[in-house]
């Protein structure tokens, strides 16, 4: 009896009910309650979000994941570098997870820091399929902390993803409630002149676009934990500790701004990979970024973590207190962002047919930029816009190492005056990747041996998503060799912000750090700007390479890479794979 006892409480300390290294997992229809709406939902183990799981590096871990739907799943390790086989995306790197089966993902973890997992099948993950990953270092970390605490962020909308696909295809400005109004009109009259606000106007609607095309979908519940703002999720403290919160952005669309009123926080970590401690009031997290921050409460009082949509439509909320119960005040929302005519910047050189009896106007008027080349334009035809206008322009001048005009603000990864150039709400320091410096370089330095340029190009009348001009189901693979370093170049000819993830390798942000440019596995790019990265290839297989806005990567803003060369087992794996991936 006293054996069977102690390995009963044994087995309450192992990960989720398996071996040390063995984990379990089950996909189920789960109930979702944001404190709003109740909804139907997909989870783990029972549950949105799903446990936390917690590796150590050096360990292997195996992971057994029984699907308990209807349809097929997939479970996708964001961030962590794997072999392409046990990557989760059903098509690319194995076939999927069929209803009532089993599948073991194998994989070492060869890294440490904060991740997180997610369906790779349909609309899954918007649905709640999503969980976190920490993972343990083997040696110790640069900084100091006390205790810590995850903050999954996500965005939940009472309509299924399949029904918001389905009403964004029929209507692009469906979940659009930011319209602008008849006062913010006289508004503008009194701080421009009419003349000027109705070209605006006329502008505006030639190119069948809104200022507040921010986000595409708004009317969700902001969610922290798995909890909505009036749930308030609260992670307790003792004054003088320091604390690590390991913010996650898990939304389908949303980017969040944050801020801890009170506090400063140190950032100490970009998508798990460690950085120059710097110090800020606010940052913004994009789609699939996590950054780890540590704040240090000296006072036995509540603070309220606030998370604030980019489009100011909604937010998520919670609360670091002494004891539980405890409460702070909740910010009001900011103003609303508007793009200019500088988020459009990507867009020069399209047909504007649509645009006759514009021709005499003083384009100039508009954020101080002369548009007189868009004389005769069509803004609806994006994606297949004829682009001889283009010869000569050299788009990085809108990415970094320009200034910015907006509000005083300046953010080098931001077009000159564009409207969503961020500003912390209390005056003080806002987070901009250009702060991101690696703690430690992770690669020899080393030129690049090619660059690839991967135009962002949509319709978002047609809420139509492409990378160069041409959707996944249209495209060729990026093949890329192994062993060498690529420089990707992304030019955002959208109005849209682009997360762009690339699956099983690293990603160097260039910042103009060299060696020192930070690591990432997302990287976020705004309206009208160019963006560098460079990747060493030294994964073999194939891969997803996507924008990680879950509505944009189903309408085609997607490619498969496959990685040519490496380990023969590799190679041999990758034949098989593409072979099932042909038959699923």
């Amino acid at each position: 009896m006293k054996t069977a006892f102690l390995a009963g409480a044994l087995s309450l300390l192992l990960p989720v009910i398996g071996l040390a290294g063995e984990y379990n997992l089950t996909v189920d229809r789960v109930e979702i309650d944001t404190g709003d709406f109740v909804k139907t939902g997909i989870g783990y183990n029972g549950k949105s979000p799903g446990p936390v799981l917690r590796f150590k590096e050096g360990e292997k871990v195996s992971i057994n994941v029984t699907n308990n739907l209807e349809e097929m799943t997939s479970i996708h390790w964001h961030g962590l570098i794997l072999p392409f086989e046990q990557d989760g995306v059903p098509g690319i790197s194995f076939p999927g997870i069929k209803p009532g089966q089993t599948f073991t993902y194998n994989f070492p973890i060869t890294q440490s820091g904060t991740y997180w997992f997610h369906s790779h099948s349909g609309f899954q993950e918007p649905d709640g399929a999503y969980g976190a990953i920490v993972i343990e270092p083997e040696g110790r970390e640069p900084f100091r902390y006390d205790r810590e605490y995850v903050v999954q962020l996500t965005d939940k909308h009472p309509h299924s993803g399949d029904r918001i696909m389905r009403n964004l295809k029929m209507m692009p400005d469906y979940y659009n409630r930011e319209q602008q109004t008849v006062g913010e009109f006289f508004s503008d009259v009194s701080a421009q002149g009419f003349m000027n606000t109705v070209k605006d106007r006329l502008a505006w609607g030639g190119m069948r676009m809104m200022k507040a095309d921010v986000e595409d979908l708004q009317g969700f519940t902001g969610l922290i934990n798995g909890k909505g703002p009036d749930q308030n999720w609260t992670g307790l403290f003792q004054p003088g500790e320091r604390i690590r919160l390991r913010f996650i952005n898990s939304s389908a669309m949303t980017y969040f701004d944050v801020r801890i009123p009170g506090l400063d926080m140190t950032v100490v970590q970009a998508d798990g990979n460690n950085v120059q401690p710097v110090s800020v009031d606010e940052f913004r997290i994009g789609v699939a970024e996590t950054y780890d921050v540590i704040v240090r409460p000296r006072d036995e009082k509540a603070y309220t973590i606030f998370a604030e949509s980019m489009g100011r439509s909604g937010y998520a909320r919670a609360t670091l207190a002494p004891r539980d119960g405890m409460e702070a005040p909740v910010p009001e929302l900011s103003k609303p962002a508007r793009l200019t005519m500088a988020d459009m910047g990507g867009m020069h050189g399209m047909d504007h047919s649509g645009m006759e009896g514009m021709e005499s106007m003083d384009h100039s008027t508009m954020g101080e930029m002369d548009h007189s080349e868009m004389k005769g334009m069509d803004h609806a035809g994006m994606q297949d816009m004829d682009r001889s206008g283009m010869k000569g322009m050299d788009h990085s001048a809108m990415g970094h190492g320009s200034e910015m005009s907006a509000g005083g603000a300046s953010d080098p990864f931001y077009a000159e005056g564009s409207g969503l150039v961020p500003t912390a709400a209390n005056g003080g320091k806002f987070l901009s990747y250009a702060d991101l410096k690696a703690q430690k370089p992770l690669y020899d330095e080393r030129e690049a041996t090619r660059e690839i340029e991967l135009r962002l190009t949509g319709n978002m009348e047609r809420y139509t998503w492409s990378i160069n001009g041409v959707k996944y189901e249209d495209a060729d693979p990026i093949r890329l060799q192994y062993g060498e370093r690529v420089r990707f170049k992304f030019v955002n000819e959208t109005m849209m912000t682009h997360p762009m993830h690339l699956h099983g390798m690293w990603s160097m942000l260039d910042v103009g750090a060299g060696q020192f440019n930070p690591v990432k596995h997302t990287i976020s790019v705004q309206p009208g700007t160019t963006v560098y990265m460079e990747t060493e290839v030294d994964e073999p297989g194939q891969w997803a390479f996507h924008c990680h806005l879950s509505y944009h990567a189903a309408a085609g803003m997607f490619r498969k890479v496959i990685v040519e060369g490496g380990p023969e087992s590799a190679q041999a794996a990758e034949a098989d794979t593409e072979k099932a991936g042909g038959e699923a």
